[in-house]
C-alpha cells in the first residue's frame, strides 16, 4: 500500500478511503477500550488523530503503552471527525509499532520547551512544532530563491568553498591545510601545502561570481560561507548560508531595486505557502509578525544616505552604547533605531565612508564615500549588504594597494577590469538572518539545522 503524507490527507479529506500512514506519536489519551493518538510525520503543522479501538490485536500489549516519541505505522479508514477543530481522523484497522521511546529517558515529554534547552539536543529538536516549522519555511524559501532568480534571467554558479581570497579583508578565514601543525611555522610554510599557498574556507562567493557575471550577465551563488569570528552573540554563526547575485550593466539603483523586489517576493511566498507556520510564530514567538511581514510587502523601502542616518542618530534622544560620529560603522543598536524609530519599517542606507567598506566598492565622486547599500530591517538590523563594484582599473588597483592587498595575487580580479569592464553590482543576503526576520526567532542558532559557534559544533 502506498505511504501517505499527513499534509495531503488533511487537505484532500478523502472520507472512506483506506490509507497507510507512518509517523511519531505526539500524544495518547484514552482508556482500556479506546485510544486517541495524535501522530505527526513532519509534513504539516497539524497532526492526524488516530482512533484505536480495543479490537486491535495488539491493543492491550502495545497500543495502550504508546508514549510521546514512539514511531508507528497505521492502516485505517479516513472518517469525518466529530471532534471540534478537526475535519478528519483515521480509524485504525491495524497499528504497528516501529520504534519505542522510553518515557523515562525521552527528553521531549512536555508540550513546550525553551529554545535554549532545545539547543542542547540539536538531534531531537526538529521533532518540536517550532523547529519543524522553521525547517519547512527554510525549505520553502530555498526553492523560492531559485524560482525568483530563474524568472529574472539569472544563472546559478557554484563558487568554491576553498579559496585563497579573503573577500572581506577581515582576516577571519578558517585555514584549510594538509600540513601537520608542527610544519607550520610562518606564512611561508604554506608554499609546501596542498595548494602551494595559504587557503581557507570562503567568507563569500562574490569575487568568483563576478567572474561569471562578466561573461553571462546575471548570475547568483547560494551556499555555505564561514567566518572564524569569536562571537557568541545571537546574530552570528561560524557557518552560515549566503545568497549573492552579481549583475552586469547594473548600477547601485538597479541593485537596490532588485533586492527590494526579491525580499518582497520571498516574504509573499512564505505568507502564502506557510500559513500555519506563520500563525504559530505570530501566536507564540513574535506577536504581530504576520502584520509586520505584510507591511514589508506592501510598502516601499525607505532610503537615506549614511550621512543622513548619522544625523538622525545624533539627533536621537536615545542613549547608545557605541558612540555616533561620521565615519564609524553602524552597530546593531544604531541600525535597529533607524529602522524602528526613524523609518518605522525597512530602511536602505547608501553611500558609506570608503574607509569602513571593502576595497571592491565603487568610489563616489566626493572621494570620501562608496556606492554601497545596506538593507536594514526591524529587530534584526542588517539583512543585505551590497554595492556597485569598482569597474575602473586604476581606482581598483589603488584601493587594493591601500588595503594592503598584493595586486599580483589578485591579477585575475584586475583582469576583469582590463578586458571589457562594465558597470556592475551585487549584494549578499544572510539566509539565516532572513529566516529570523520572517519567523520572528530571536536567536540565529535556532534557524539553522546544525549551528556552528565558538566552542560548539553539535552533530
Amino acid at each position: 500500500m502506498k505511504q501517505n503524507r499527513i499534509v495531503n490527507l488533511l487537505t484532500e479529506r478523502s472520507y472512506g478511503k483506506v490509507v497507510e500512514v507512518s509517523g511519531w506519536v505526539r500524544t495518547r489519551r484514552g482508556s482500556g477500550q479506546l485510544s486517541f493518538l495524535e501522530i505527526s510525520d513532519g509534513s504539516s503543522m497539524s497532526n492526524l488523530q488516530v482512533v484505536a479501538e480495543q479490537n486491535l490485536a495488539n491493543y492491550q500489549s502495545e497500543v495502550c503503552k504508546l508514549t510521546t516519541g514512539c514511531a508507528v505505522m497505521v492502516i485505517g479508514e479516513l472518517i469525518k471527525s466529530p471532534a471540534k477543530g478537526q475535519e478528519i481522523e483515521l480509524k485504525a484497522h491495524e497499528l504497528t509499532v516501529l520504534g519505542w521511546a522510553d518515557p523515562e529517558k525521552y527528553p521531549l515529554q512536555k508540550k513546550r520547551h525553551g529554545f535554549e534547552f532545545l539547543r542542547s539536543i540539536t538531534h531531537l529538536r526538529p521533532r518540536t512544532n517550532a523547529l519543524a516549522a522553521v525547517a519547512r519555511i527554510r525549505s520553502e524559501l530555498n526553492f523560492a530563491i531559485h524560482h525568483f532568480f530563474k524568472k529574472q534571467g539569472f544563472f546559478q554558479v557554484h563558487t568554491p568553498l576553498i579559496t585563497t581570497s579573503d573577500c572581506e579583508g577581515a582576516g577571519e578565514m578558517f585555514t584549510v591545510t594538509g600540513l601537520a601543525p608542527e610544519k607550520i611555522t610562518s606564512n611561508a610554510s604554506y608554499a609546501n601545502d596542498f595548494f602551494g599557498r595559504r587557503a581557507g574556507l570562503t567568507v563569500s562567493g562574490q569575487l568568483q561570481a563576478e567572474v561569471y557575471a562578466m561573461a553571462m550577465g546575471r548570475v547568483y551563488t547560494f551556499g555555505p560561507t564561514f567566518r572564524a569570528e569569536n562571537s557568541n552573540t545571537s546574530r552570528h554563526l561560524a557557518e552560515f548560508w549566503m545568497l549573492e547575485p552579481e549583475i552586469a550593466f547594473c548600477d547601485l539603483a538597479g541593485n537596490i531595486s532588485l533586492a527590494e523586489e526579491m525580499v518582497k517576493e520571498l516574504i509573499s511566498v512564505v505568507l502564502h505557502e506557510c500559513t500555519e507556520e506563520i500563525d504559530l510564530f505570530d501566536r507564540f514567538v513574535s506577536k504581530g509578525l504576520r502584520d509586520r511581514l505584510t507591511m514589508t510587502v506592501d510598502n516601499s523601502f525607505v532610503q537615506m544616505t549614511y550621512s543622513e542616518a548619522i544625523n538622525e542618530l545624533l539627533r536621537a534622544k536615545q542613549k547608545f552604547e557605541y558612540e555616533v560620529e561620521w565615519g564609524v560603522d553602524l552597530q546593531a543598536e544604531h541600525e535597529r533605531y533607524l529602522c524602528e524609530e526613524v523609518a518605522q519599517g525597512v530602511l536602505v542606507v547608501t553611500d558609506y565612508p570608503k574607509d569602513i567598506k571593502p576595497f571592491y566598492m565603487r568610489q563616489n565622486d566626493d572621494g570620501k564615500t562608496v556606492a554601497a547599500m545596506d538593507i536594514l530591517v526591524p529587530d534584526i538590523g542588517e539583512l543585505i549588504g551590497g554595492s556597485q563594484r569598482e569597474e575602473r582599473y586604476d581606482r581598483l588597483l589603488a584601493a587594493m594597494l591601500e588595503s594592503g592587498l598584493d595586486p599580483e595575487d589578485n591579477r585575475w580580479y584586475l583582469d576583469l577590469r582590463r578586458y571589457g569592464s562594465v558597470v556592475h553590482s551585487g549584494y549578499g543576503l544572510g539566509f539565516e538572518r532572513f529566516i529570523q526576520y520572517v519567523t520572528g526567532m530571536s536567536n540565529i542558532r535556532d534557524v539553522i539545522p546544525f549551528p556552528r559557534t565558538p566552542g560548539s559544533a553539535p552533530c
